[in-house]
């Protein structure tokens, strides 16, 4: 990208300056940490595995580290931002050091926790998330925006790690199945804190999803999710009586276990999403053929 127009990415100067120019002070608030590494950027859109056809969406923009970087290698770029002076900047920004792809952006000053629908039809998701909105942010626009095939995210490394963990990891959780409802998902390595102004006091990682089927389920996703977040509310619990109240007693949650083909002492940990949702349709047959009285 650089051999087309040399210094077009936004460096620690650049990122300052802008910065400036707006009489902007990064937020925790909104999660702004600006990356001014060039060569970060980069590495996010090769790991992005974009072709020429995708349209890109990016949440959080900030200033236009990454925006500048995926121009070039998709045919159209959302960009949500909620903050509305880096919203009004970013076109000129584009128009300034990349004038040739200014006509792929579209931005939009909006909160993407709140988007029901975009413009164009995004196949892939990149974006550096705020760290405080991370999980929620991937999963919303997961569901509502179904075009989306691929995802290639920068999250806490934290939060990196949760969301590739497998079935029977230390920090496999909610945020590990639910994703995966919607995804396989792979870890794309990390990322330092000096690539960011100003310097998290945490590590970052790259995370890549590529969209697949849902798993069988007749009872759906919302219902799935409700049993994912009821299993996991006690973790240290058996899944027997992890789900004893959500069940309506211990009792029916172990037949429902069972009926799900799934041993009533394991614990939410050691399942996968395709295990939470013959659960999720075995409570759901359970509680149709009980009785009133129990």
């Amino acid at each position: 990208m650089s051999a087309e127009q040399p210094g077009a990415l936004l460096g620690a100067t650049d990122v300052r300056a802008l910065a400036a120019e707006l009489e902007i002070r990064p937020t925790k608030k909104w999660g702004q940490n600006f990356v001014i590494d060039p060569n970060t950027v980069e590495r996010i859109v090769r790991s992005a595995r974009l072709d020429e056809d995708d349209e890109v969406l990016e949440v959080g923009p900030g200033l236009g580290s990454l925006t500048l970087a995926l121009l070039p290698h998709a045919r159209a770029v959302t960009a949500v931002e909620i903050d509305p002076a880096l919203a009004g900047r970013l076109p000129r920004t584009v128009l300034e050091r990349l004038p040739q792809y200014a006509d792929r952006l579209n931005v939009l000053n909006a909160d993407a926790m709140r988007l029901d629908a975009l413009p164009g039809a995004p196949t892939a998701l990149v974006a550096n998330l705020p760290y405080n909105v991370a999980v929620p942010v991937v999963l919303h626009l997961l569901s509502v925006v179904p075009s989306i095939r691929s995802v290639l995210v920068m999250v806490q490394k934290e939060v990196a790690d949760r969301l590739a963990a497998e079935p029977g990891s230390r920090v496999y959780g909610v945020p590990s199945v639910k994703a995966r409802w919607y995804c396989h998902i792979e870890s794309a390595g990390n990322v330092g804190t000096k690539v960011f102004w100003p310097e998290p006091r945490v590590d970052s990682g790259l995370v890549r999803m590529t969209r697949h089927d849902p798993p069988t389920c007749i009872s759906g996703r919302a219902s799935t999710f409700e049993v994912v977040d009821a299993a996991f509310s006690q973790r240290r619990k058996t899944l027997r009586a992890a789900l004893a109240t959500f069940a309506g007693g211990a009792a029916v949650a172990e037949r429902a276990l069972r009926r799900a083909g799934i041993d009533p002492s394991l614990r939410g940990e050691q399942l996968d999403v395709a295990d939470f949702a013959r659960l999720s349709d075995a409570l759901a047959s359970e509680r149709a053929t009980m009785p009133e009285s129990e």
